[in-house]
């Protein structure tokens, strides 16, 4: 009779978690993404559950690593393990990660390190893939410095980590009403003059929807780069898009569902490209003449005046290596600062590269835009920041 009287709540419990999905939901609420997958494979019942509890979860979530003035606690790459991926609560479906030079360059010695930092660099891009979904899409990039908003919370103080070993992933689940999806155009040697019809096969043409397009130049120190960077931005400049970005170190990973390639020695731009009619976004450039507190914080304002929803919204910042505290008389994290204060729950992303492009331009979904005799906005630039917010759309 002890027995049976032991067993009797362990039976009540397998009843509630088999039949009563309001519970089941309730406990699976705080399971991390991984664990939750395994839960769906168990009933009928706890897959629904499951997939019910995922359509929820369509924030975008972050990984980093680093802190500004020296080496992280602990690298960034080996922090992305699988521990770490385990405890996201997301299912993602676009991954955006973004590490200094220095976090690839390994700890080789001088005279094999060229060799050694490129061997590394892939080596380190495969290991962190095959942590994520299979049909997951994958833009990795190397730069000089990163800007990374720590995790835990939007609202914490983002840092541009200007030296030291740092970096980030910005991990996208599938958002109802929004599509994300990379792109790469390569340098060809042989031609000269690109092939626009290549822009609508990366939906960058006659694509109605698309609102943002993240751009960044790898290998800007070639033969050509630059014109070939102007062949891509200038047909994209348009009125009804946000175009922002820069010129990156290199890049190391690009994977999408029918594509696979791997960075070479040739010039190009890889990207993102944010498509549905919910997103808003605006952008400003901050110009050499943007040199103080007061100047950084005018900017912000201009942002601000946009009006785009904080809610589900996330910040680049895109800035010029030679901008930073030397720009700003030695005083650390100017702009970051200046965003916090005007966007004290939005989290922001971004890095230090080689050139920037931008310009002040909004799009939501009933802008109005003054056109000025057809002459397009100069997008690329030098010893500037570009400040860009994107909005997702509202989450249930």
């Amino acid at each position: 009779a002890a027995g049976s009287g032991a067993m009797e709540p362990a039976a009540k419990g397998g009843f509630v978690l088999g039949n009563l999905a309001e519970v089941v939901e309730r406990v699976f609420g705080f399971l991390p993404t991984k664990a939750l997958l395994r839960a769906a494979c168990v009933c009928r019942l706890w897959r629904e559950c499951a997939r019910r509890i995922l359509r929820a979860r369509q924030r975008v979530a972050w990984r980093e690593r680093g802190r500004r003035g020296g080496s992280p606690a602990q690298p960034f790459f080996p922090s992305l393990s699988s521990p770490l991926l385990q405890q996201v609560h997301v299912l993602p479906q676009t991954v955006l990660y973004i590490a200094d030079a220095e976090t690839f360059s390994g700890h080789e010695e001088w005279h094999e390190q060229k060799k050694a930092r490129k061997r590394n660099s892939r080596e380190t891009a495969i290991a962190l893939e095959k942590l994520l979904p299979k049909r997951c899409q994958v833009l990795g990039l190397v730069t000089p410095g990163v800007v990374v908003t720590p995790m835990g919370s939007s609202s914490n103080q983002p840092l541009e980590i200007e030296e030291g070993e740092a970096g980030f992933a910005l991990l996208f689940p599938k958002i109802d009403g929004v599509k994300i999806h990379t792109f790469h155009f390569s340098k060809d040697v042989k031609n000269r003059v690109f092939d626009e019809s290549k822009f609508a096969e990366a939906g960058l043409k006659n694509n109605p929807d698309l609102r943002v397009v993240l751009l960044f130049g790898y290998n800007s120190w070639k033969s050509g780069a630059t014109r070939f960077l102007h062949q891509i931005v200038n047909p994209l400049n348009e009125k009804s898009i946000i175009l922002a970005g820069g010129q990156v170190e290199s890049f190391t990973s690009l994977i999408s569902e029918n594509n696979s390639v791997q960075p070479g020695d040739a010039c190009g731009v890889v990207g993102l490209a944010f498509s549905g009619p919910q997103i808003q976004s605006a952008t400003v450039l901050l110009d050499q003449d943007v040199a103080d507190e007061r100047t950084a914080e005018a900017a912000m304002q201009r942002l601000k005046a946009a009006n785009i929803p904080e809610h589900n919204t996330i910040g680049f910042m895109f800035a010029c290596v030679g901008r930073g505290y030397r720009h700003y008389k030695t005083k650390r994290n100017m702009e970051a600062d200046a965003f916090r204060k005007f966007f004290p729950n939005v989290p922001l992303f971004g890095f230090f590269g080689h050139g920037e492009i931008g310009c002040d331009r909004i799009v939501t979904g009933n802008f109005v835009l003054r056109e000025c005799n057809d002459i397009k906005d100069d997008l690329l630039h030098g010893y500037t920041t570009v400040m860009t917010l994107i909005h997702l759309g509202s989450t249930k």
